[in-house]
């Protein structure tokens, strides 16, 4: 799949250093004499065995890197701006079971970095800086006791807690590269889905479908490996009818037939950045047309999702388009009969949509698919924003996705019913005929601009 010209380049780690260092200097005052460290993620063997763990890189190591490899170091020297990655040596007796390791050449020519030394040399640079006069001072994420610990010179002036929290909010608003990479996810992640489309369409006839949720998993999973994106942005949901209704299902195991939809929230990671995309697809046969009950719930989440794609821009309050979200979910099940007994107003006002729509609208994404940056509140006492992951007014260039769903799980709905002060606005004998719809959710992924949003995911609907 070609990549945008954008994406051929160095990803910049040296302008996120900066941008970094500007928030530490404008926000804190930091003395300009400073010098930035992190540790990237370290090799770890799976316990009594000698295969290594499954490796993911510190995130945020990566985003002032654009360096994927175990066991790396970095310095970023504020006065110069200098940033200096330490990678793995050259052991000899690897070799014959792993290859050549990269070389400090190749690091130079393939990172945005000033300089690559080997790891074994981190000490006496760390000691070499602390002889500076003024000594700088250091800011560290606390993953760093290797070389800070107590004697090491520079103990005494080292902050682990800003440079955590300062990369957590300058994270939120992305570059054109990073924004480029999101997409080439979402592209991955669309031929994936429509992979999933035809097996689906393989494996039914006559308004049912054969097969499990695992060969569905499978050819979304080989399609992500077959275009350039071996790892998931996350594990993968593939519920088919009332499994839909676990917001996070994973075991993904169980047969097709009998049921009538399948909610697909699956996504590729490319170049360590994460899609996030759900579709809910029919499982009545090769045309893939709901039924009369799905296609009702469909239209009210697809209305869901479109009318706060509308409201959405730079400055816009998230909770203000999450409210917006529960209404139109409220008209919806009032207008099919689910909910009765009251006015728009009042059902809104009595938070009854919560229990079929009882998540967040959405989250920011990036190197993380729960990205960084939302100040989430979940001790919030108001249960319509429990659970909502981004708080406050979303700023230009950040993407965030936007995921409404309806969803007929009975752990939620029940105990409602039983309530004596809310369970008169369902009508039981009209929710009993959604049971099997599951749960629908639909999610795009969205740059917010100046003036509205651009949508990064082409996965059809």
């Amino acid at each position: 799949m070609e990549l945008e010209p954008v994406l051929k380049g160095k990803y910049p780690a040296k302008a996120h250093c900066a941008k970094v260092t500007s928030y530490i200097q404008s926000s804190y005052s930091a003395p300009e004499n400073s010098v930035l460290y992190l540790e990237g993620q370290k090799t770890r063997l799976l316990e009594d065995n000698d295969e290594p763990q499954p490796f993911r890189q510190r995130r945020h190591f990566f985003y002032l890197t654009g360096c994927a490899l175990p066991d790396c170091h970095l310095t970023y020297h504020l006065p110069t701006a200098t940033l200096t990655l330490f990678i793995p040596p050259l052991d000899p007796a690897s070799v014959m079971w792993s290859g050549l390791p990269l070389s400090p050449e190749q690091a130079l020519s393939q990172y945005d970095i000033d300089a690559c030394l080997p790891s074994t040399d981190l000490p006496t640079h760390l000691a070499q800086l602390a002889l500076q006069s003024p000594a700088p001072n250091l800011y560290a994420t606390g993953t760093e006791a290797e070389y800070t610990a107590a004697g090491n010179p520079l103990v005494l002036r080292t902050d682990f807690a800003l440079l955590k929290e300062v990369i957590g909010e300058v994270r939120v608003v992305k570059d054109e590269y990073e924004i480029a990479a999101l997409r080439h996810a979402n592209k991955i992640t669309a031929q994936a889905h429509r992979a999933v489309r035809e097996k689906i369409a393989k494996l039914s006839s006559n308004n049912e479908a054969r097969g499990s949720e695992r060969e569905l998993e499978a050819v979304f999973t080989e399609r992500c490996i077959a275009l350039g994106a071996p790892k998931q942005a996350y594990h993968g949901i593939f519920g088919a009818g009332e499994n839909a209704a676990t917001l996070h299902y994973v075991h993904n195991d169980q047969p097709l037939q009998g049921r009538k939809n399948v909610l697909v929230d699956a996504a590729a990671e490319w170049g360590c950045y994460c899609a996030d995309v759900t579709r809910t697809y029919s499982l009545r046969g090769e045309s893939g047309s709901f039924d009369e009950k799905s296609r009702a719930v469909y239209e009210i989440v697809a209305e869901m999702q479109a009318r706060c794609m509308e409201m959405m821009k730079a400055g816009v309050a998230w909770e203000e388009v999450h409210l917006l979200a529960h209404r139109i979910a409220t008209r919806g099940l009032l207008r099919l009969g689910i909910l009765r007994g009251a006015s728009e107003e009042e059902l809104v006002e009595k938070k009854m949509s919560v229990p079929f729509f009882p998540h967040g609208l959405g989250h920011y994404l990036g190197l993380d698919t729960h990205d960084v940056g939302g100040h989430p509140d979940y001790e919030d006492q108001d249960e319509v924003f429990r659970y909502l992951r981004v708080r406050g007014k979303l700023p230009e260039n950040s993407v965030v996705t936007v995921e409404p769903g309806v969803y007929f799980c009975r752990f939620l709905i029940e105990p409602v019913l039983s309530e004596e002060g809310r369970g008169k606005y369902i009508d039981r004998g009209v929710l009993d005929g959604y049971w099997d719809v599951g749960g629908v959710r639909i999610e795009d992924d969205v740059v917010i601009r100046q003036d509205g949003v651009e949508n990064l995911t082409v996965a059809a609907k």
